[in-house]
């Protein structure tokens, strides 16, 4: 007697399996959002010709906004690539809801050039600044969900698993909300107080002092 055919499985069953495809889309985008930021530096053209250094040193000394704007971008697309890299390069197995999670999540990393334009544009006005903060939030949040997806799907390699998203969950939050305490004094200070706040978050993160309460953060 011949064996009983299994059931049949259908196509959504093997989309979205191959974490090598996820994890080099991810490095694009982030790639090519990374260089977008640069463009907000472009040097435009001056009302009347500038013909002395003095006057060269004055108009690179407006693109002071735009460079520090510029920097906490970056600094802000690193620390989430480095975030999601580490979550990715952890996982046993992929599947289709993940990777869609993973999609979101890039959606909202191809919108850090236009933030980061908006609030150098106009670094002095709190909404541009809301509007920053909220990409950033959008960003940690979808990548929390992708975190406690790939946790209760057990896409993790279970040696690493409860550690991982202890470990990552907490880095999430702690980070999200530092950065909504830095954002809610620009409405009692000032934008630029804020600004600075958030910039040191991120060295922070990118330094890793060997600090004993700065490296629980």
């Amino acid at each position: 007697m011949g064996q009983t055919p299994g059931p049949r499985r259908v196509f959504n069953q093997f989309a979205g399996t191959n974490i090598d495809r996820l994890a080099g889309i991810s490095d694009g985008i982030f790639s090519v959002g990374m260089t977008l930021l640069v463009l907000g530096l472009a040097v435009k053209p001056l009302r009347g010709a500038a013909t002395t250094n003095g006057d060269l040193v004055n108009y690179l000394g407006t693109l002071g906004p735009s460079a520090l704007v510029y920097v906490m971008s970056f600094m802000t697309l690193g620390i989430f690539w480095v975030g999601q890299s580490t979550q990715i390069g952890h996982l046993a197995r992929s599947d289709r809801h993940y990777v869609w999670i993973q999609l979101a999540f890039l959606l909202f990393v191809t919108l850090v050039p236009f933030s980061t334009a908006l609030l150098a544009a106009f670094p002095t006005i709190e909404l541009a600044l809301v509007e920053y903060w909220l990409n950033i939030v959008l960003l940690g949040a979808i990548l929390f969900v992708a975190l406690e997806y790939a946790s209760r799907a057990h896409l993790f390699q279970d040696s690493e698993e409860r550690e991982l998203v202890r470990l990552m969950r907490g880095r999430i939050l702690i980070a999200q909300s530092l950065y909504a305490v830095a954002t809610a004094l620009s409405l009692v200070f000032s934008t630029w107080l804020s600004i600075a706040l958030i910039v040191i978050i991120q060295l922070n993160y990118v330094i890793a002092p060997r600090i004993p309460i700065l490296r629980r953060f």
